[in-house]
């Protein structure tokens, strides 16, 4: 397990739709621990293989208020329901933050580290998150997916919101 660097936009790796996983090893499950320390050092709530420079189908979010770890390896998604605009930011964005239309429900089938295929479904914020990281595996940035970008200001804004 260790921390690697935040792969940052323009780089090419970021851009390339990623490589489906043959065989789930060693390398599979260092890479899932090596994106769980990367993403808690960079105080990140979902992170791709790609953005620490690994092409592989492989992601992890934390889910809900407990913060469990999902490990996804080769997700699809199998149906979205909805739409709802939100702020996002990404590891590989530093100091972008925008409002992203999304769907509000999605369902996804993967595998986990020990090669189980499983279904999950999730809404709001860790349907966002999901799909944002989903979305990496595919090769599209959510630059890409930006309504209007928030200033310092209107985020700051937000965050004071939130604490109240």
């Amino acid at each position: 397990m260790a921390i690697k660097e935040v792969v940052k936009h323009p780089a090419k790796v970021l851009s390339t739709p990623c490589a489906e996983v043959t065989e789930i090893n060693e390398e599979i499950i260092t890479l899932l621990d090596d994106l769980y320390d990367t993403m808690v050092e960079y105080d990140g709530v979902g992170i791709a293989a790609p953005q620490i420079n690994v092409p592989l189908r492989v992601a992890i979010v934390e889910l809900g208020e407990e913060r469990d770890v999902l490990e996804m390896i080769n997700p699809t998604v199998i149906e979205t329901e909805g739409a709802e605009v939100d702020v996002e930011g990404c590891l590989s964005f530093p100091n972008l933050y925008g409002e992203v239309e999304r769907p509000e429900y999605v369902k996804i089938e993967a595998c986990d580290r020990e090669g189980r295929v499983y279904e999950l479904e999730a809404g709001g914020f860790d349907a966002r998150a999901i799909l944002h990281e989903i979305d990496h595996l595919d090769g599209i940035l959510f630059d890409s997916k930006i309504k209007r970008v928030l200033t310092e200001e209107e985020l700051e804004a937000m965050y004071a919101e939130e604490e109240e």
